[in-house]
């Protein structure tokens, strides 16, 4: 197994502490008749702790299984949790932007299934120095790899009022972005915001009572995903990312993405539709074969999590699931 990342702080939960991975059966069985080619590969591009990875693994006996993941803890617990699968696993310390090259080096230069289950993971959540939650004080980071990048401490104390109100409205669609960028600037020129706690205090404190009493969510929602956004480039990865994994397929090849937030799904539709919808000129009388769709869904629009698994698992409640397979080679 190779596994591109250092060893982690001591203090990570062990696979004991390994969340229900959503919409497991149903990703499986979307990705299924890809998987039963003698040496299929699939790549697992948002690794976590393996839980999707660990099903397929089981399921299907002779596939081989490339993860890749930016989180050095998520991928020393996929590790941990796929060790039994031995050479069958390749663990790639990469951001999913770079899935092309990941599947090159590790001698896959065409796959049979991609799944993608987008957005921040129970780990990144549960860790409370990890800066993710707004319900837990902790160290403002929001990094999903924390050998790199700006954190959200770094975004909070840099931006200018212009840039933090684009960034709140953009990615969290806040309402009260520009009442918010104000408060944070006025803020932090009292003191440094740090931690997620003075964050929160700062936005409580900006939010008008009577929004407070409309049941919209918690003041620092929509900030934070933000935040976590922006120190994260999710759009701007998933946007590179998602083309490079439609070409990577072969025919009858498959790919599945979950979804959390509107934004990322956006995209995601988008993306499907231009690779399923045929490209020849309106009243041409024959579609040529450079014309036709080299993809089809295979959802119509977006799959909901069951009451029972929202239920059982409330992290599913948001996702939004879609798949689609390769039909045909670019011509």
């Amino acid at each position: 197994m190779g596994i591109g990342a250092p060893d982690p702080a001591p203090h990570i939960m062990s696979t004991s502490d390994i969340h229900t991975p959503v919409l497991l059966e149903r990703c499986i069985e979307l990705l299924a008749p890809a998987l039963t080619r003698p040496g299929a590969v699939v790549i697992d591009a948002t690794e976590g702790m393996g839980g999707h990875s660990e099903g397929l693994l089981e399921r299907f006996d002779g596939l081989r299984l490339i993860g890749l993941d930016r989180d050095t803890d998520a991928l020393r617990l996929a590790g941990e949790r796929l060790a039994r699968f031995g050479d069958r696993v390749t663990l790639v310390h990469a951001v999913y932007d770079d899935i092309a090259d990941a599947a090159a080096s590790a001698g896959a230069p065409r796959v049979d299934g991609i799944l993608f289950d987008l957005g921040v993971s129970s780990l990144q959540l549960d860790e409370a120095d990890r800066g993710f939650a707004y319900a837990q004080d902790a160290p403002l980071d929001m990094r999903m790899d924390q050998t790199q990048g700006i954190t959200a401490a770094e975004v909070v104390a840099t931006y200018g009022e212009g840039d933090l109100r684009r960034i709140f409205e953009r990615y969290g669609e806040e309402k009260l972005a520009g009442r918010y960028a104000r408060a944070i600037i006025a803020a932090r020129g009292a003191a440094p915001i740090l931690r997620s706690g003075q964050l929160v205090d700062i936005l409580v404190a900006a939010t008008p009572v009577a929004v407070q009493r409309e049941g919209r969510g918690h003041p620092a929602k929509r900030v934070f995903q933000a935040l976590r956004i922006e120190v994260n480039a999710e759009l701007s990865v998933l946007e590179r990312a998602l083309p490079a994994a439609l070409g990577l397929l072969r025919v009858g090849g498959r790919i599945a993405v979950m979804s959390y937030q509107s934004l990322e799904d956006r995209l995601v539709k988008r993306e499907f539709a231009e690779a399923a919808a045929s490209t020849a000129p309106a009243g041409l009388p024959v579609e040529l074969p450079e014309h036709a769709p080299r993809f089809r869904l295979l959802t119509k629009g977006a799959e909901l999590a069951s009451d029972e698994e929202r239920a059982r698992n409330p992290r599913a409640t948001p996702v939004r699931l879609r798949a689609a397979e390769r039909i045909a080679e670019a011509v």
